[in-house]
C-alpha cells in the first residue's frame, strides 16, 4: 500500500467528498489519488482490499452488483458524519477499511469505475453495478457530479460482446442520468478510454507483435496513461460545471481515424 501526503494544492476543494468504484487498482485507483492530492475526501469501493493508504481515505468492501452490501448513508449532521462516529470523535475510520454497516456521507462526486472485462458478470458488474451505485447515492442535494467510465469499444463495437454492450448501455444511462441531475443543479457524463497502460492490458502490451499491430493503427502512436485519465476525471467532474450528457472518447485518435480491435487469438467454446 501506497502512502501519500496530504494536497494542498485545491484547499477550496477539501470539503468534496468524492466515491470512487473499483479503486482498489487501475484507473480508479488513479483517480482516487488525483482527488486525494487536490485535497478531497475519498470513499472507495471495491470487492478487492484496500491499496492506498491516506487519512483521507476510506474503503469499503463492497460488491457493486449486490445492492445489499453497499452502505447506507450517515444520518445528516456536521461534516456528513453519522452522529456516532461524532461522538467518538472519529473520522468515519478515515484510512481504514470498512464494511458496509459503516455509514456512508452523501457523496458530492461520484466517479463510477468499477468493471470486469470478458467475463460471465460483464453486464452485471458495469451495468447494473453502475445503476445500483447512482440510483443509491445520486440523487440527493449534495451531489454535484456524477461520472462513468465506459470505453472506446461502445463506440466502435470491437472487443468482446457483453463488454460492449455494458460500456453502451452506460452511455445511454449516463444521459438518463444528466436529464435527473439537472434539478439538482449537478451535471454527469461519461469518458470512453481507448488504450491505457493499466495491468489489465498485458496481454498485448507484453506481446511485440500484437503491441506494433495496435500502434499501426494508432494515430498518436502512443496509449493514455492511467493519470492522464485520472486528469480528465478530475477536470470533467470538480472544474467543469456546464457540460453535462456527453461523452468524452479518449483513445489516441485511434476509434475515428483507424478503429480496430488487438488481443491474443483465444480458443473458441466447444
Amino acid at each position: 500500500m501506497n502512502e501519500l501526503k496530504s494536497g494542498d494544492s485545491n484547499g477550496n476543494n477539501r470539503s468534496l467528498k468524492v466515491l470512487i468504484t473499483g479503486s482498489a487498482r487501475g484507473i480508479g485507483r488513479s483517480a482516487a489519488i488525483k482527488y486525494l492530492e487536490e485535497g478531497c475526501s475519498v470513499f472507495g469501493f471495491d470487492v478487492l482490499p484496500g491499496t492506498i493508504t491516506h487519512n483521507a481515505y476510506t474503503h469499503y468492501i463492497v460488491d457493486v452488483s449486490r445492492p445489499e452490501t453497499l452502505p447506507n448513508f450517515a444520518k445528516d449532521g456536521p461534516s456528513g458524519l453519522c452522529e456516532s462516529e461524532r461522538e467518538r470523535g472519529t473520522d468515519l475510520r478515515f484510512g481504514e477499511e470498512s464494511s458496509s454497516d459503516t455509514p456512508l456521507p452523501p457523496p458530492n462526486v461520484i466517479f463510477i469505475c468499477a468493471g470486469v472485462q470478458n467475463s460471465p458478470d460483464d453486464i452485471m458488474i458495469n451495468l447494473k453495478g453502475a445503476i445500483n451505485v447512482t440510483e443509491k447515492y445520486a440523487f440527493q442535494p449534495e451531489i454535484r457530479s456524477v461520472l462513468f467510465c465506459a470505453s472506446a469499444s461502445a463506440h466502435t463495437g470491437f472487443e468482446f460482446p457483453e463488454y460492449v454492450a455494458s460500456k453502451a448501455g452506460l452511455i445511454g444511462y449516463m444521459k438518463n442520468v444528466a436529464v435527473r441531475l439537472a434539478p439538482y443543479g449537478a451535471i454527469a457524463n461519461s469518458i470512453s478510454p481507448g488504450g491505457v497502460i493499466t495491468e489489465s492490458n498485458d496481454p498485448v502490451m507484453r506481446d511485440p507483435a500484437l503491441w506494433t499491430k495496435i500502434m499501426d493503427v494508432t494515430p498518436l502512436k502512443k496509449w493514455a496513461t492511467e493519470q492522464e485519465i485520472a486528469d480528465w476525471v478530475w477536470f470533467l467532474t470538480a472544474v467543469n460545471r456546464s457540460a453535462s450528457g456527453i461523452d468524452i472518447l479518449i483513445d489516441n485518435g485511434e476509434s475515428n481515424l483507424a478503429s480496430t480491435f488487438v488481443w491474443p487469438e483465444q480458443p473458441n467454446p466447444k
